[in-house]
């Protein structure tokens, strides 16, 4: 046995023949073509070399004694390391049945004896690059197996290869642990028998990707474990095609269980928030009411001073002979125009101190804001200030809950008369609503006072604080929290002229 060449080569070629003479022609032949050179004379020492150096050529002789290249032949194509060398045979047999015999083995070539030194040259040159061609591809081939397979190992979601009836060909650890098996249990079973229980199949939506190559993504479906205990989960379903054939579908899927449960929890807590919300507005609204107190008692007593005065002339009027009708009609009238002043006044108090009803309805705005104005006269006459309100345009109904967005109205048309006492000026608080967009509606709340602190952009919505000597610091981020769940926004500019402008939007109504 002799190895023979250099340590650089594009390729390694095994000569094989247990005639010296022919192998010190082929070596002749190729010893100056960059080839990695192996020699052999007998099929043993072949067998060695291959399986050490894994040779992309071997020139093989058929005749040989105790084994010749037919046996060769047969035993490097079932070693798995030598198997993807080309065999050519080399022998002066140039019967049909003979090349038939060596191809029927694995050979690649046939040269028959004597050769031509051009034709063994190129007929090595041609095998040894498409082996290494091959082998090349392999080796890129598994490079690529394996990341596919450390990314499908690293994935949490279920992955599943099916075949157009529905059966796992392929699986991922992920897929078994969902499942609660080994992975080799699942690769052969029928996906919708082994996590439906169905036999039936029409109307199963991975069935139609499997069958009609159409993708699905469905949320809430209900698998079955190997236990066969049930879990939700989420389904996507991608048709496998090669060409314009469908192979089958791949299937992803994740068990939902906890996030279904973390979004009931979710809307629970929202439900409370929301809950909390309008106890906290209530309860706001029934503090506004007790500092309002005594005003509307002295707004209720009018009326009602004035019906018992009305009603002691109507009974002089009465008791008198001849009887005045005339002016008996009239008295009652004034009765009648009093009793009225003071139901509206009780209706105010009444719908202000309500807890809302759920939902929002179409609110007319400029009869809410005059209705508001109403309400806070109060509140205007102790500031010793007034209430102007101004209407830009033809304003649409906007989609909110009337009583608390009248609840934010007051509450800054109250703040912006006390900033305008306590700047000892006369000029009266502004409300302006307008179209800010074909979307929203603006309302400003416009005053003549001292103006806010310089951080007052930072701190002003924040609960508990407060500019007021005796405020709470709850009426602001209360309004912040009522105009956020209408889809408003609110916040406040200076004035250059000297005061504040509160404004909050609120969405304009789908009908309008």
């Amino acid at each position: 046995m002799t190895e023979l060449g250099n340590t650089q080569y594009d390729a390694t070629v095994l000569l094989v023949d247990d005639n010296p003479h022919n192998l010190k022609v082929l070596y002749e032949t190729l010893k100056d073509r960059g080839y990695h050179l192996l020699v052999a004379n007998d099929g043993e020492k072949a067998l060695g070399l291959a399986e050490r150096h894994q040779p992309e050529v071997i020139l093989l002789d058929i005749m040989m004694p105790e084994m010749d290249g037919y046996e060769v032949c047969e035993r490097l194509k079932a070693n798995p390391a030598t198997a993807d060398g080309a065999v050519v045979f080399l022998s002066a047999l140039d019967d049909v049945e003979a090349k038939v015999k060596g191809f029927s083995l694995g050979g690649a070539d046939y040269i028959a004896k004597p050769f031509q030194p051009q034709e063994v040259i190129a007929r090595v040159k041609t095998h040894a690059r498409v082996v290494r061609l091959e082998r090349e591809l392999q080796a890129r081939n598994r490079q690529l197996e394996g990341d596919q397979a450390r990314i499908l190992d690293t994935i949490t979601q279920g992955i599943y290869g099916l075949d157009a009836e529905g059966a796992i060909v392929f699986a991922n650890p992920a897929a078994a642990s969902i499942i609660g098996c080994e992975l080799p249990e699942l690769v052969g079973q029928n996906f919708f028998a082994f996590h439906f229980g169905l036999t039936e199949l029409a109307g199963l939506p991975v069935l139609e990707t499997c069958q009609q190559g159409i993708a699905v993504h469905e949320r809430g479906i209900e698998m079955m474990r190997q236990d066969r205990s049930l879990f939700p989960a989420e389904v996507q379903a991608t048709p496998k095609r090669e060409g314009d054939q469908l192979l089958g579908a791949v299937v992803m899927f994740r068990d939902i269980s906890q996030e279904l449960d973390s979004e009931r929890a979710l809307e629970e807590a929202r439900t409370t928030v929301q809950e909390q919300r309008d106890q906290l507005a209530h309860v706001s609204r029934l503090l506004t009411m007790g500092e309002m107190a005594a005003g509307f008692a002295h707004e209720v007593n009018q009326p009602l001073t004035a019906i018992s005065n009305y009603v002691r002339v109507a009974l002089r009027l009465i008791a008198a002979d001849p009887i005045d009708r005339e002016l008996v009609s009239e008295t009652l009238g004034k009765i009648e125009a009093q009793s009225h002043r003071a139901s509206e006044v009780i209706r105010r108090i009444r719908g202000f101190v309500k807890k809302p009803a759920t939902g929002k309805e179409d609110v007319d705005l400029a009869a809410l804001l005059e209705e508001t104005r109403q309400f806070a006269e109060v509140d205007a006459r102790n500031n010793d200030g007034g209430i102007d309100i101004h209407i830009t345009g033809e304003l649409p109904a906007v989609a909110a809950d009337p009583v608390q967005v009248q609840q934010v109205a007051l509450n800054l048309i109250r703040n912006a008369l006390e900033a305008t006492r306590e700047a000892n000026t006369k000029a009266p608080v502004e409300v302006r609503a307008v179209l800010q967009d074909e979307r929203t509606v603006r309302i400003e709340v416009l005053d003549r006072g001292i103006g806010l602190p310089e951080d007052a952009e930072q701190q002003l919505f924040l609960p508990f604080y407060t500019t007021k000597k005796e405020g709470m610091g709850i009426g602001l981020p209360l309004c912040q929290s009522l105009i956020k769940a209408q889809g408003g926004d609110i916040g406040f500019e200076r004035r250059p002229e000297g005061g504040t402008c509160f404004y909050f939007t609120l969405p304009v109504a789908p009908a309008a």
